[in-house]
């Protein structure tokens, strides 16, 4: 290995070996598997029924009417893994379908079909 010194300058010339990555201190380390942690998957539904006064159940829980989650303000959350989401009305055949959400927003559209006319 060299030193050279030029105006003010020090150049050091040589071979360098690979340098092992410094360790990260605890903090950034705990901070790092936090935010990993944090992470989710759960989503957020926007409904949009006709008619829009039908109730809807998360996982056989009633949330509330359709109209309740068109999106202005909020939509239905929705947490990580498979979800059954049904809508119903007296009168109406209900819908029913299945929802794991990938962290993101999701729109679903349901006209339920009245039990007078011919069924789904």
């Amino acid at each position: 290995m060299r030193l050279l010194r030029t105006r003010g300058f020090m150049l050091v010339l040589g071979a360098l070996g690979c340098a092992a990555r410094p360790e990260e201190p605890g903090a950034l380390v705990q901070a790092r598997k936090l935010m990993r942690g944090a992470e989710s998957q759960s989503g957020n539904l926007i409904l949009r029924c006709d008619p829009p006064e039908a109730e809807v159940a998360l996982d056989g829980v009633t949330q509330g009417v359709c109209s309740d989650f068109q999106g202005t303000p909020r939509g239905l959350q929705v947490g990580e893994g498979l979800h059954q989401i049904e809508v119903r009305l007296e009168g109406h055949w209900p819908y029913t379908t299945y929802l794991e959400p990938q962290g993101a927003r999701t729109t679903l559209n349901v006209r339920l079909q009245s039990k007078a006319g011919p069924a789904p």
